[in-house]
């Protein structure tokens, strides 16, 4: 139910059709496609600090990913941008985050599974 999204052409293409949802952590992109998988990509700008901050980056936002994941319905192409003030949170609290960007986008499901 979880691909990662590796080709530079598909992030492109997340970050030119798809609609995006800011917040201080975090810019997230979402992307419909008819597949029936959800395909995660995630993008830490050197900016953040050097490798071992940007990998603590990654860290933090996979483990906010893989909580929401069972909630979110398939068939979409995600993109998740961390910013500077995602150190300042948790992932639990990024999770949050995560999943609010998902009820805007209306592919959060309330389906226990």
């Amino acid at each position: 139910m979880f691909e990662k999204l590796t080709l530079n052409k598909e992030f492109r293409r997340v970050y030119g059709r798809g609609k995006s949802f800011v917040d201080g952590a975090l810019v997230t992109y979402i992307f419909g496609t008819r597949q029936n998988t959800v395909r995660i990509g995630i993008t830490v700008s050197k900016k953040l600090g050097g490798a071992v901050m940007r990998n603590r980056a990654k860290r933090l936002l996979t483990a906010a990913i893989f909580e929401c994941l069972p909630h979110v319905k398939g068939g979409c192409d995600v993109v998740f941008v961390a910013r500077t003030k995602i150190f300042k949170y948790k992932s639990y609290e990024i999770a949050d985050i995560i999943k609010n960007h998902f009820i805007s986008a209306g592919m959060w499901s309330t389906d226990d599974r």
